[in-house]
This record gives C-alpha cells, structure tokens and sequence, in this order.
C-alpha cells in the first residue's frame, strides 16, 4: 500500500514537473506577445501595413518562399528517400553535410554564397547567366540553401517510418521501383510531405541571414519581410518593425494551422 501511494504520489509529482515546464514556456512567448501588442500604436500599425513599401515585402517574401519551397522538395523527395533506403559509401559523411544548414549561421552560409559567386565560375554565372548577388534571384537561392537541409530532414525521417516491405510486395506484383515510388512510397509519405512543404515555406518566409549577406538589403527591390524588420530598426522605426513582426507571426501561424488542419483530415481519412 506504502509503494502503491509513493508510486502515485511520484506520478503526480512527474506530471506536474511536465505541465510547470510547458506553462512556463508558453507563458515566456505570451509575455513576448503581450508586451509587443501594448506596445503597439495601432493607427501606425494600419498605416504601415497599407504602405507600398510592406505591401512590396510581403509580396515578394510569399513568391521567394514559395519558389525556394518548390525547389528545394522537389530536390529533398529523392535526396531524402536516398539517405533513408539506399546503402553507399560516405553515406555517414554526407547525411552530416545535409545538417551543415541547420547547425551553422545562416549569415555565415550567406558569407560562403558571396565567397563563392567571387570565384571565376560564380563571377561568371553572376555576369553571364543569371544575376544573383544583390538580386532577386539571390533571395531565392539564400532560402533555398538554408530550408533544402530542413526539408530533406524533415522527408528523411517521414521515409524511415515506412516499412520497405510495401514496396518489395509492389515489386512481387510487377510494379517498376519508380512506380512502387509513386503508387505506394509517396502516398504512404503525404502527411510528411504536407508538414515538410509548410515548414520549409514558414522557414523560407522568416529567412534573414543569409538573404541579407548574399542579397542585401536594398528597399522596394531584395526587401523581405526580414529585412524590412532590420531596415526598420537600424532607422529605430520600433512601431513599424514590430508591425512588420506581426505580418511574419500571422502568417507562420496560418501555415502552421492550416497544416494541422489538413494532415488531421488525412489522418481521419
């Protein structure tokens, strides 16, 4: 009886350590949010949102993002699927490279973007082909080198979690490897594959580091909403930043929502 109420009273104690750390941390970002809407003047709030120049951000955030997004799954689905089923030498070494972006400085990547687009062959590829330092091609490039890691991670491990028997029964039934892929592997993945499109956009929408290193900061031509975060405070334009900040939240959290809201409809499907 003395263990069976020690044992309860420890359950307790473990699940009320759990829920303290988690109200803690949601109460650290609600704090956050409080103090930015009282510090919020709301006519400037309007009045910036409406303003050619966030209107400009904006759009082209959401296209640069969604170009980024595009490209960098459709490079993620095979390089993915690759690291988790397939068996090759320096798999180790280069399943570690794909967490470089990840791990390291988003500005310190931009640094070897710029690096690299000095060299003959980037300085030719900038001259002679497609412009991209302070550019917005450079924009797209930048996202696409820090949220291509996030997304091949991301489908990694939604390939991991599918049994490869599916596909070795589609074989026994004639199908291709290719069509096994498309027919049983990637159906299998959609709710991965949703999650992974959502967040790699997300990610590409707030990426600053390396778009700002790689294409500048130049106003209404490679401002993103990022940017005219930093464009703001380096002018201490708080008001304006914090509205800006408040695009960038809204937006996440529509992401961020509207996923939930389809994955959880996949599932009940």
């Amino acid at each position: 009886m003395t263990k069976l109420l020690k044992g309860i009273a420890g359950e307790r104690a473990f699940k009320g350590a759990t829920i303290s750390a988690l109200a803690l941390l949601s109460l650290f970002f609600v704090g956050i949010l409080i103090s930015m809407l009282t510090y919020t003047d709301w006519n400037t709030f309007a009045s910036v949102l409406l303003s050619k120049e966030i209107l400009f951000a904006i759009r082209l955030s959401l296209v640069t993002a969604t170009l980024a997004t595009i490209i960098s799954i459709l490079i993620a689905i095979p390089a993915a699927y690759a690291i988790s089923q397939s068996r090759f030498p320096g798999k180790d070494i280069v399943d570690s490279l794909l967490d470089l972006p990840i791990v390291v400085s988003p500005i310190a990547l931009g640094a070897a973007l710029l690096v690299f687009f000095n060299t003959p062959i980037g300085a030719g590829i900038d001259d002679h082909i497609l412009k991209i330092v302070f550019s917005v091609p450079g924009i797209i490039l930048a996202q696409f080198t820090i949220v291509s890691a996030l997304a091949t991670r991301l489908l990694k491990s939604t390939f991991d979690d599918i049994d490869p028997r599916f596909e070795q029964v589609a074989r026994t039934l004639g199908y291709s490897k290719l069509k096994a892929f498309f027919k049983i592997t990637l159906p299998l993945a959609r709710n991965g594959l949703i999650a992974a499109i959502i967040l790699t956009w997300a990610r590409a929408v707030g990426e600053f580091g390396a778009t700002v290193t790689l294409a500048g900061a130049t106003t209404m031509k490679t401002e993103t909403l990022p940017i005219a975060i930093f464009l703001s405070l380096a002018t201490a334009d708080v008001e304006k930043a914090i509205a800006v900040i408040f695009v960038l939240i809204i937006i996440a959290v529509t992401a961020l929502v509207i996923g939930r809201i389809v994955t959880g409809k996949m599932y009940r499907i």
